[in-house]
């Protein structure tokens, strides 16, 4: 390990390893302390990181590992585990229908740009609460972002912009082009992740809440294709 990326980028793969609860990794040192509710051997510890080659684990010898106590896990529904993301979904679905009831004429089209908008803002918002640590965890599944990190760090903005231009009506149609490209991109990468059943954390909601990826994640970018296609088809 050399840089503050390296210790990153292993810290976040460990911890995606059952049982494994905090990761203290010394640079200077070059050691990595797990704490773990459950035994977990190296050879996992090492699957983990097997998308990286270049990082090997040795354990080191004559150490006293403080007896564990058993700890008995959590088990969430899939309600309790997508609760924030549904109550978001919910929120934004209610408030815009609202205002579409309050002017007496109800406009579908004008419902899903309210809609889009609100999804777009807020999801940034909690991106952009932890940029750095919602890109690190973005450029693990992304097409883009895994080969320029940087771009982790822009699509926060890029999903602030847009959720502004709905809400503005700016170029609705460019609007919902870039909408449409982007979100495709970004399922491409979801859908990769899904098919090697790769366990991995969903960034949709930034760094605050850990959702792991699933067809929710999926459904949330088609919803947002499909609404950019019947706004650009009915313009």
């Amino acid at each position: 390990m050399t840089c503050e990326g390296c210790k990153a980028k292993i810290s976040y793969l460990l911890k995606q390893v059952k049982g494994i609860t905090t990761v203290e990794i010394d640079l200077e040192k070059g050691e990595t302390t797990l704490s773990t509710d459950e035994q977990v051997g190296t050879g996992i510890l090492q699957e983990a990181l097997k998308a990286y080659p270049k990082y090997q684990l040795t354990e080191l010898q004559n150490v006293t590992i403080p007896a564990m106590i058993p700890l008995k896990e959590e088990q969430k529904s899939w309600f309790q585990t997508y609760k924030p993301v549904l109550l978001i979904f919910a929120f934004i679905t209610g408030i815009t229908l609202l205002i579409q009831l309050t002017t007496g004429n109800f406009q579908v089209m004008q419902w899903m740009n309210h809609f889009m908008s609100g999804f777009f803002l807020v999801f940034s918002f909690f991106k952009l609460l932890n940029l750095k640590g919602f890109a690190e965890s973005y450029a693990m599944y992304d097409i883009i972002a895994r080969r320029w990190k940087r771009y982790g760090y822009l699509y926060a903005f890029i999903e602030l912009v847009l959720g502004l231009a709905y809400l503005s009506g700016i170029s609705p149609l460019a609007v919902n082009l870039v909408t449409c490209v982007v979100m495709s991109v970004s399922l491409i990468g979801v859908l990769q992740a899904m098919l090697n059943k790769t366990k991995i954390k969903c960034a949709c909601l930034g760094d605050v809440f850990h959702l792991p990826m699933s067809t929710i994640t999926i459904l949330e970018d088609v919803l947002m294709i499909l609404m950019s296609l019947s706004m650009i088809f009915f313009l």
